[in-house]
């Protein structure tokens, strides 16, 4: 099938030719995707104060410029995270990829507040496009191994957001440095779109029948089977809470990183950003099972947090690095057992909708508590205002805790 007759819910003409690729090839193919297109958007973390410096920006202006990207890509999600179930997992990889170029370019480019949230935006609608696509496109490639699909994309997810402010780190070492790692990434999907259009895509799921083909696109309440709620909720509150955190460490983190370390390098700073996030990508290699794992790893999360918030006041740099790895670890072995719980309960044609709502909520939790924090930054200061966000989120994932463990009791 070519591209255009998948986003147009057509067979495609007989004898096309494609690269029928293997299961491998595939699983590579769609975790790539999303990894380079998360990376990209998180470039801009290390280069925060630079833009801060160049544009005249505020700390709130980062967060709002931060948080347009995740207000688009939930719209999207909203919208159109349905979208692969119908027109195919490889037209929607197809989508974002070209999305994500142009919102590069426009970021990279951007000479106010306006186009730099423009820029922002175009990345969350292809981040947005891909999450629900990759999703199902790995769960539909590893048919009997649903915990091995639920850990290749939470690893291709968690690893491409703590890989971004490491490389955005490094790339900004060269000349041009707010510019330039914007060019590298685009060439880097530029050649990973190469294989994706001559990709031989599978089959999409068709639509109802009698009903008119761009009908099924349209925008759907959001909806879970009873079955599937408890473990839709209870997953949907440990995303949220875990991005509140990423978000954090994403946003206005490396300012606070800067000062508890007592450095300004833009690679070191893009390194302690990324811990958090990095622990939380190799998480999802250890086996780690059992009937307490989830409350366990929400305490870890909720006590390490609560010390990456102490770490300035007692200037410890080491307590902040080991805090922020445990932190990481504990979020990654939390939410990949709830998120493979609720994945396994959904039936495969609604797959990518209810994992796109899923992450609606979770993304939500990048948004909305970091522009508070960005208010708060503004009345009482950063060490003060992490210092309360820190303890909320802390509490927040006790709390969490504490239900995973009546939950678990009652299994």
């Amino acid at each position: 099938m070519t591209v255009l007759s998948e986003l147009r819910m057509r067979p495609a003409t007989a004898g096309r030719w494609g690269w029928d690729a293997g299961t491998t090839a595939r699983l590579v193919l769609a975790g790539v995707v999303i990894f380079t297109l998360l990376v990209g958007a998180n470039l801009a973390t290390p280069l925060y104060p630079l833009l801060q410096a160049r544009l005249g920006l505020s700390s709130l202006d980062v967060t709002i410029a931060f948080s347009s990207y995740v207000l688009a890509l939930v719209a999207v999600l909203l919208v159109a995270g349905h979208w692969s179930d119908h027109i195919g997992r490889r037209a929607a990889l197809v989508l974002a990829v070209l999305v994500g170029l142009l919102g590069g370019v426009v970021f990279a480019n951007a000479d106010s507040l306006m186009m730099l949230s423009a820029g922002r935006a175009l990345q969350g609608v292809a981040v947005g496009l891909a999450t629900g696509a990759s999703s199902a496109a790995l769960r539909e490639l590893l048919p009997k191994r649903p915990d091995w699909a639920s850990r290749f994309t939470l690893l291709s997810s968690a690893g491409g957001v703590a890989a971004g402010p490491v490389i955005g780190g490094l790339l900004s070492l060269l000349p041009d440095p707010t510019r330039t790692p914007y060019y590298v990434h685009a060439a880097v999907l530029v050649a990973a779109l190469v294989p994706l259009w001559l990709l031989k895509a599978r089959p999409a799921i068709a639509p109802a029948p009698g009903k008119p083909a761009f009908k099924v696109l349209a925008p759907r309440r959001p909806a879970v089977s009873r079955d599937a709620r408890g473990a839709f909720w209870m997953a949907s509150s440990v995303g949220f809470l875990s991005f509140a955190v990423f978000g954090f460490c994403l946003s206005l983190a490396p300012g606070y990183f800067a000062g508890v370390v007592h450095a300004d390098s833009r690679p070191l700073i893009g390194l302690l950003a990324g811990i958090t996030l990095g622990a939380s990508a190799l998480s999802q290699l250890v086996g780690v099972r059992g009937k307490y794992a989830v409350p366990a790893a929400l305490a870890v999360l909720g006590v390490s947090v609560v010390l990456v918030g102490l770490a300035a006041a007692w200037s410890s740099p080491l307590l902040l690095v080991v805090a922020s790895i445990a932190a990481g670890g504990g979020q990654g072995i939390a939410f990949r057992q709830v998120f493979n719980e609720v994945a396994g309960k959904v039936e495969a044609s609604r797959h990518a909708q209810v994992i796109s709502t899923v992450y609606v909520i979770t993304y939500l939790g990048s948004a909305v508590p970091v522009i508070g924090l960005g208010f708060a930054v503004s009345a009482i200061g950063l060490q003060a205002a992490v210092a309360c966000f820190t303890t909320a989120c802390g509490a927040a994932a006790l709390a969490l805790a504490v239900v995973s463990l009546r939950r678990s009791r009652r299994a």
